[in-house]
């Protein structure tokens, strides 16, 4: 990857839990590639994490917030600006929980408050985000924001339950959002569909095993990993991609687009 591809670029990063998480990863990389930055996460989950090792690692600060929070959200954008000393160039939604998955409960069974919660943590709080951002007005013109989905939104993957249903939602928010935010002020806004990922979330869903190395054998290149999608979320933050918006990006090694493999029809052919 060019160096310095971030360069004077400043901006936000939320959801980095642990070292396996694509937010960390991210975070590593983008100041790799000469950005600053803040850190943030629900106050619940940096109990959960080590978020202030990579704070120091990145030389920067973290500012706690509840992104179901404007009054936590438009605080976070103001420590922010005067920690940075400016507007911001990019922003990570990286943010997403299900109780009801949590708890086991399955689509036909669900909680409907914890539903609501789903929703409200896993999407609501990306147009949060970018409402509070946009009344704040702290975008920079040809800014990137980008929200992180999954093909749950698009296709039937009965263990993901509500959380399918909040990444529709999220990709939804995203093209009416990333309108809005280009005709204001030139600001990007897509969402990156990422293969099954060995992360804190990601690991702790029913099944996750078995769908993991299903998709690594359907997938013609193999799953793209936490670090890969690292790298792609900070070329969306760069310059390179300042014209490409209100689109579902999917990173999956070809996953997506395939409807067999060789590898998959192997095992199922003395059945």
């Amino acid at each position: 990857m060019p160096e310095n591809l971030l360069k004077g670029k400043l901006g936000i990063i939320t959801g980095a839990l642990d070292e396996n998480s694509i937010a960390w990863k991210t975070a590593l990389k983008a100041k790799e590639q000469g950005a600053r930055f803040v850190l943030t996460n629900a106050p619940i989950a940096m109990r959960m994490g080590a978020i202030n090792d990579l704070a120091k690692e990145c030389d920067t600060i973290v500012i706690p917030a509840d992104a179901t929070s404007t009054e936590d959200i438009e605080k976070l954008y103001s420590e922010a600006k005067e920690y940075l000393g400016g507007n911001f160039d990019f922003l990570l939604h990286s943010i997403g929980m299900s109780p009801n998955i949590r708890k086991g409960r399955s689509y036909g069974d669900l909680n409907y408050d914890w539903a609501m919660k789903s929703y409200d943590v896993s999407a609501v709080s990306f147009h949060k985000m970018m409402q509070v951002a946009e009344k704040q007005d702290v975008m920079n013109e040809w800014g990137s924001i980008v929200g992180l989905s999954y093909i749950a939104a698009q296709k039937v993957f009965p263990f993901y339950t509500d959380m399918a249903d909040a990444k529709a939602l999220l990709e939804s928010i995203a093209r009416g959002y990333g309108y809005r935010f280009g005709k204001l002020k030139k600001v990007r806004v897509n969402t990156i569909s990422q293969s099954p990922t060995k992360t804190t979330a990601g690991t702790g869903i029913g099944g996750f095993d078995s769908f993991y190395n299903f998709a690594e054998a359907l997938s013609p290149l193999g799953n793209a990993s936490a670090e890969a999608c690292a790298e792609y979320i900070v070329t969306m933050f760069s310059d390179y991609t300042r014209l490409v918006t209100m689109q579902n990006l999917f990173h999956d090694g070809g996953y997506s687009f395939t409807g067999i493999s060789e590898d998959i029809m192997e095992k199922f052919k003395d059945l």
